[in-house]
Formats: structure tokens, C-alpha cells, sequence
């Protein structure tokens, strides 16, 4: 992961790690402010940079008629080198963009669809999307450096592959790496939807808070979470799923069905397809969980009630999260994160009623400011910071073929 600071000085400091210096800089940096934060030599300074310029990944900084020109001899990353794919796939639709290498998004198209139609004929749409993003910004294949698809289920992150997905049908171990590998001679980086869009939360909204909360209530309901600065994801993947926590409601004489197959998870009450379920059971005409946080929105009796109680055992949860993992921040994002304040304060009268005094004398709850496009932003941010690795980066400055497929198109 990329960690802002200075890099110390020792004649071993990479390419990559000059390189680093740059992307934290939004100025640009010239060869005397490289010496000064790393106290390499001259010599050496410019070694490392003819190497960063002769692989296009730094270019001289363009003048600013505003300030008459920048200092001679600055530099810049060049955001422009080649660009990165990413796709945000809900349970109900999706979301294609193309960034630049930057993290920055260029083009975004998006779209309804059932993620229960299956890997093939999903990924067969993002294919579309991809091609069309592509040829609308004039760019090809080749320059497709990277690859970033989330998912609303768990992952196996080191294979990339979706494990027993409550709600993905057919999508168990499929190889979503392998599909997009044999298109694109790029690494491609799978992960859970959550993780994505806490990475891009706390990266472009909190970057000075290294332990974050991101709790996605929309169809489903999951959490993601960032701990010292980075995506945790346990030891294989599962890490966070608060969606599927079982839990014991006073008024339920028997807990519902959850799409996961056990009875009473927190999803089953308080998840968006949950509440359509519930509400439909009123008499109330709704199809989707858009038509439950417009009834929400409303004012309807039905609708309003079940929220209050969705966000009760929602804030239960979450404050069991909050004793355990201690964030500074709780963003929540997904579709029922509009339903104006009928949510928010029924969970963070619970939140801070039953969590630690410790842990909530700091806490922030909020809703998402990147909501609906935390997912591609964070996805953009975590494949920006997989190309610039050190490693990476010196296999270009040395002319090797650094963006080839690995294992196929099957580990990021």
C-alpha cells in the first residue's frame, strides 16, 4: 500500500519509492526537492529519474500561466501513461468507469442488472461497457494497464474468486480474473464490493483516519473495514460480514428466512429485500428497494416503522463492531442510507448507547460522501496502488514487460 512521507536516505531507494514522492506531491517535484527528502546525491537523483522519464511515468510539469511557469526542471507523474478499468456490480445493477492513473474517473456508464442472472452473462454486460468506455475515450486494449471488478459477496481475495455467495447464483469459484485476463494483458483485482468502498473512503474522504467502519445498506447489508490505513479482510476473506450476524428480535415469535439459508440474520430484518418483503406483506405496492425508501422517504406509516426497527437492530450490530474493532469512523452508504434521518438516528441512539464510553467519545457516524461511487473510486485507488509497487515500478524503469498477465489474469 502506498503510505505518504519522506523517504529515507540510503543509495538503495528504488524507482518506485522516488516515484512515491511524486504522487504525494500535487505540484510536482523538482531534482533538488528529491535530494532534499531522500539526501540521495545528484548523481543518483538523476539516475533515478531518466529512468522514471524513459518509462513515461514521469513527465515535466506544464507551465501555469497563472504563477508565469513552474520552477525549470519539475516533474510530474504522468497520470496519462495508460488507464484502468473498474466495474461496481450490485445485487440489481451495475456501474463501469474508466480512470486514469491518478484514481481519477474519465468516463462511468451504468446500468440495471440481476446479479442472480449468473457470472456469464453479468461479466458478458461489463464486457460491453468496457469496450464502449474504451472506444468513447479513443483508447485500446494495450493501454489498459489495470482491471478492478467488486462484487456483493465474499472473495477470496488471493484467487479472486467469490466463495458461496448468499445472493451471486452460479457465481461459486467462478474465474472472474480469467475472464477479464484473456481480454486484457493486465493484472486484474477482484474484491468484495464493501472493501472497495471503504478503501475509497477512507483514502479520498478520511485519509487522516486509519480505522474506518463502511456499512453498505442496500439490498444486502455488509461492512467493510479499514484498519491502520488498510482493507481488512481476515484471514480469508470473510471479515466483516455483519450482514449475516443472527440475531434475537423481541416481537418476531419466529425469525425470518435469510438468503444465506439460516433464520434470523441482521440482513434478514433489516436488509433492502427484506423490507420490500415485509412491506409487500402490508398490502403496500413495491418491487424493489427503491420503492421502500420512497415510501420511507414519504412518510408511510408500514415503511416508517420498519426502518425504525431495521436501524435498532442495525445499530445493535454495528456497536458490537464498534467494541470489537474501535473505528474513528462509521460511514454508511447504499441505498437506505437516503432515507433521510428515520435510519441514521435509530442507529446511532443504539451505536452509543451500547457501545464502550471509550469507543465513542471520538466516533463520527456518517452518511457516505463518495455514495454511489465509493466502489469505483476505491477499486480505481487499490489498482493504482498495485501498479506502483516498487516492484512494478522497476520492472518498467528496467524495460520489462510489467503489465503482462499474471497467472492468466488470475491474482492481482
Amino acid at each position: 500500500m502506498h503510505t505518504p512521507g519522506v523517504v529515507s536516505a540510503r543509495m538503495g531507494v528504488s524507482a518506485g519509492e522516488i516515484l512515491s514522492l511524486f504522487r504525494d506531491s500535487s505540484d510536482g517535484l523538482t531534482k533538488a526537492d528529491v535530494m532534499r527528502r531522500t539526501g540521495l546525491s545528484r548523481t543518483t537523483v538523476n539516475q533515478r529519474l531518466d529512468g522514471l522519464l524513459a518509462a513515461g511515468l514521469l513527465i515535466p510539469a506544464p507551465e501555469d500561466a497563472r504563477t508565469r511557469g513552474r520552477p525549470a526542471g519539475q516533474f510530474i507523474v504522468n497520470r496519462g501513461r495508460g488507464v484502468l478499468l473498474v466495474a461496481d456490480i450490485g445485487a440489481t445493477g451495475l456501474r463501469a468507469a474508466l480512470c486514469d492513473l491518478g484514481g481519477d474517473v474519465r468516463a462511468e456508464l451504468e446500468t440495471r442488472a440481476d446479479v442472480t442472472a449468473g457470472p456469464e452473462a453479468i461479466l458478458t454486460i461489463v464486457d460491453e461497457l468496457f469496450a464502449r468506455i474504451i472506444k468513447d475515450g479513443r483508447h485500446d486494449a494495450a493501454s489498459v494497464l489495470g482491471v478492478g471488478i467488486d462484487v456483493p459477496g465474499p472473495v477470496d481475495f488471493a484467487t479472486g474468486r467469490v466463495v458461496s455467495p448468499p445472493i451471486m447464483t452460479g457465481w461459486d469459484r467462478f474465474d472472474i480474473p480469467g475472464w477479464f485476463g484473456s481480454r486484457y494483458g493486465c493484472p486484474v483485482l477482484v474484491d468484495k464490493d464493501v472493501n472497495a468502498m471503504a478503501f475509497g473512503e477512507q483514502r479520498l474522504r478520511y485519509p487522516d483516519v486509519p480505522h474506518l467502519l463502511m456499512v453498505k445498506i442496500g439490498t444486502g447489508v455488509g461492512t467493510g473495514l479499514i484498519a491502520s490505513g488498510q482493507v481488512h479482510r481476515g484471514a480469508d476473506g470473510a471479515a466483516g460480514d455483519v450482514g449475516h450476524i443472527q440475531v434475537t428480535v423481541d416481537d418476531v415469535a419466529e425469525p425470518p428466512a435469510c438468503r444465506c439459508g439460516n433464520a434470523g440474520c441482521v440482513e434478514a430484518y433489516a436488509g433492502g429485500w427484506a423490507l420490500v418483503r415485509d412491506l409487500r406483506e402490508a398490502g403496500r405496492d413495491v418491487a424493489t428497494v427503491d420503492d421502500a425508501v420512497r415510501l420511507i422517504r414519504g412518510g408511510d406509516l408500514v415503511a416508517v416503522r420498519l426502518a425504525r426497527r431495521a436501524a435498532r437492530i442495525l445499530g445493535g450490530a454495528i456497536a458490537d463492531m464498534v467494541n470489537l474493532f474501535n473505528p474513528r469512523v462509521i460511514a454508511i452508504g447504499g441505498q437506505l442510507a437516503h432515507t433521510d434521518e428515520q435510519l441514521f438516528a435509530g442507529i446511532r441512539e443504539i451505536v452509543y448507547r451500547r457501545s464502550l464510553p471509550l469507543a465513542t467519545r471520538n466516533l463520527q457516524i456518517v452518511r457516505s460522501d463518495l455514495d454511489p461511487h465509493a466502489g469505483i473510486l476505491g477499486l480505481a485507488q487499490l489498482l493504482v496502488d498495485g501498479i506502483y509497487t516498487p516492484e512494478r515500478v522497476q520492472e518498467l524503469v528496467d524495460g520489462a514487460v510489467a503489465w503482462a498477465p499474471v497467472s492468466a489474469g488470475r491474482r492481482w
